[in-house]
Parts: structure tokens; sequence; C-alpha cells
């Protein structure tokens, strides 16, 4: 019996042994999978600083391009790229997030939000060349909008509608259900129970889809190379009929199809320096944002 015992315990001490090892391994792996990461970033902000960091100044921010692009600023590509950005996510947001309402809270179980949750899956593995190509075949030919503001908005907002649906899906999931319970048990109706409840619950997961959307939307270049931005135009968008500069598009026709590529090196440094300066911007505003919200919500 205590040969028995002893075999027993020995096997214990050897699963344990084995678990703590896996376990082990298991956090160095992630450790370094997050310090490669974190490195990569670091690198990349500090080649695009040293490089960058001499071509930004006041006249390069608030100027035109000038000479075939090959001196002046990128004012018109900032204000495009801003104007792009916000558009996209003032469409994005209360489209997702009805979308994530209707999913989570009214959805039955069954095929057609099973339909509807594979679709937005396969839309956010989507390149973003496709949306260009979408965007350009249908808002800019079929619908008539041309290549303008409207036409890469609304190219955006389809690009970004999947980030927001399924962060935003989530955090109404991570919303307990008594709370839900306990506003019908009170009479509330279930919109009122949403709409009072739900939703504000559920906000700091929403503007944390909304900022990794303003993110993906500011970048992108394929998806409004096709529908509204142009290579050159020194003058800020009148309407949402006239075409746009954007700082991902300047940048790469710097860097491809100018005249003086070696010229306007430091201009394309400056111009991912600064496309990186506004995105943190926008984020960190928005984060800002909910952090305040959240607090007043506590409070």
């Amino acid at each position: 019996m205590n040969q028995q015992q002893s075999i027993c315990s020995q096997a214990r001490e050897k699963t344990r042994a084995k678990r703590a090892a896996t376990q082990v391994f298991s956090f160095f792996t992630l450790r370094a999978a997050a310090f490669v990461n974190c490195a990569a970033l670091v690198i990349a902000c500090v080649f695009l600083f040293v490089n960058g960091i001499g071509a930004l100044d006041i006249e390069f921010v608030l100027d035109s391009p000038r000479e075939m692009m090959t001196s002046g600023g990128v004012f018109p590509c900032l204000v495009g790229t801003f104007l792009l950005a916000a558009g996209a996510i003032a469409i994005a947001l209360p489209f997702g997030v009805a979308c994530a309402v209707w999913l989570n809270e009214y959805g039955k179980q069954g095929p057609v939000v099973d339909i509807v949750r594979l679709s937005v899956a396969n839309l956010a593995g989507v390149p973003s060349i496709v949306f260009g190509l979408f965007g350009l075949a249908f808002f800019v030919t079929a619908l008539g909008f041309n290549v303008s503001l409207l036409s890469g908005i609304l190219t955006l907002a389809v690009l970004t509608l999947p980030v927001i649906i399924n962060t935003t899906e989530e955090a109404l999931k991570q919303v307990p259900r008594s709370w839900r319970d306990a506003s019908l048990a009170l009479g509330a109706t279930k919109s009122q129970t949403i709409g009072r409840i739900v939703l504000p619950s559920a906000l700091p997961g929403i503007l944390t889809g909304a900022i990794l959307a303003v993110a993906r939307a500011a970048g992108e270049t394929s998806a409004v190379m096709f529908t509204a931005a142009v290579f050159y135009t020194p003058k800020l968008p009148e309407s949402v009929w006239s075409s746009v500069m954007a700082l991902p598009y300047h940048m790469y026709v710097l860097a491809t199809a100018g005249t003086e590529i070696e010229k306007t090196r430091p201009m394309q440094y400056g111009t991912g320096l600064l496309l990186v300066v506004l995105v943190f911007a926008m984020n960190l505003i928005a984060i800002l944002i909910r952090d305040k919200m959240q607090k007043k919500r506590l409070a």
C-alpha cells in the first residue's frame, strides 16, 4: 500500500513539474513575443523620428506642396487625412454599434445570425485593396460620386465597420446578464435597458473599437487611392464632392512616382512621421474621452 502511494505521489510530482515547465515556457514565449512587437514599434518610430524630424517644421505642416512636390509642405494632405478618418468613423460607428446590438441583444441564435457573424469575420480579413476596388466600382462609378471625399469616406467606413462590430459585440457580452434582468424586473423595456444600462456600461469597449478603427482609417492607402486621393491639389476640399490629398498616398507618391525621389526623401520621412503623430494624437484624444466618460459613469 505504501509503495502504491509512493508511486502515485511521484506521478503527481512529475505532473506538477511538467505543468510548471510548460507554464514557464508559455510565459517566456508570450513575453518574447511582446518584446519583439514593442521593439519593432520602437525601432520604426525611432527610425522615422531620426530621418524625418529635420523636415518637420511649421512650414512643412502649414504649407502646400510646391515645385512638383519637391518642396513646400503637406497641409492639404493633413486636412484630407483628418477629414477621411473622421468622416469614416462618424458613419461607421453608429452602423457598427447598431449591428452589434442586434447580433447580441435581438438576433435569435440561428442561421441568419451565424451568416452575419461569418460575413463580418470575413470582411475583417479582406485586404484593403479589395475595399478600394469595391469603392471604385460602386461609389465612384456606379453611384457617380467620382473621385471625391465622399467616396473615400464611404469606402473607409465599410473597411472599418467589421472592427467596430467585433469590438462592440465583445463589449456588450461583458455586461452581466443580471444587470439586464434587474432593469427588466423594475419595469424597463428592452430598448430602455439597452439604451440606459447596456450601452453605457459597454461604452469603454465601444470607444476602444472606434480608436482601432480611427488608426486603420487614417493609415490606409489602397482604400483611398482609387476613391478620394489625387496626385496633387493645392486647394483644400470645398465640399464632399471635392477630391483630396492624403498623407499615406502622398508618401506613396513621393517614394514611387515622384520626379526626384532621392531629393524628396526627407519629405517622405517627414510625411511618415507626421502621419504617426496624427494617428497618435487622434488615438490619445479618443482614449482621454473614453477614460473621462468611464470615470464619470463610475462616480
